[in-house]
């Protein structure tokens, strides 16, 4: 694959467009197996998001953007990131409502949740919120019509292609399914997220 535009923001940032989340991927890996070959010089940050990837903090800029131009990188392989277990009691309040939209029993809905092993894409929204990749393209759900005004930490949840956990109270359009007691994003714990891209997770039912 070839890379999409590539824009300087800043004085010592680029910002490369890509089409879609697998591209995302893939020159994010690259970009790390780069890194620590030494070839891209200093660049203090790497920053996947849905469609982009920014490289914050770039010493030498037009010697990595033209770097970035010639790139060709390939289909990311599997993630190979820490694996973190999300312990989730499925009582979310919108868990029917996914089921129905599935064409399952709530039952058969946990299960499908529970099934893949996660990746966090990239994180954003607030911090220590992933968006996490893997479940099937089938199982996509919109974000609700009317967003809530407060959603509890822990909340497990479903929006279009993604699985996130709210790390902290706070509005949100997701479908809730289930919460977990673990702790996403704690300023005292080094590092404060536990869930960084490429970290890879599996959801875990339990009993309330």
């Amino acid at each position: 694959m070839t890379v999409g535009a590539v824009r300087r923001v800043g004085e010592r940032a680029l910002l490369v467009e890509l089409p879609g989340a697998a591209e995302v991927a893939a020159l994010y890996g690259w970009l790390r197996e780069r890194q620590a070959a030494g070839e891209l010089g200093e660049v203090e940050e790497l920053v996947p998001a849905a469609r982009t990837v920014l490289l914050d903090g770039v010493a030498d800029v037009p010697a990595v953007a033209a770097l970035l131009r010639t790139a060709r990188p390939r289909a990311a392989a599997a993630a190979s990131g820490p694996l973190v277990e999300v312990p989730t009691v499925y009582d979310g309040a919108d868990l029917a409502e996914v089921a129905a939209l599935w064409g399952v029993s709530e039952e058969a809905a946990v299960q499908i949740h529970t099934e893949p092993e996660y990746v966090v894409a990239f994180c954003g929204f607030a911090p220590g919120f992933g968006y996490l990749t893997g479940l099937p393209a089938r199982y996509e759900v919109p974000r609700r019509d009317t967003p809530r005004s407060s959603v509890p930490a822990g909340s497990v949840a479903l929006a279009g292609p993604y699985t996130g956990v709210y790390p902290s109270p706070s509005p949100g359009g997701w479908q809730l399914i289930g919460r977990t007691a673990l702790a996403l994003w704690d300023p005292e714990r080094e590092p404060a997220a536990l869930l960084a891209p490429g970290v890879r997770v599996r959801f875990t039912a339990e009993r309330a």
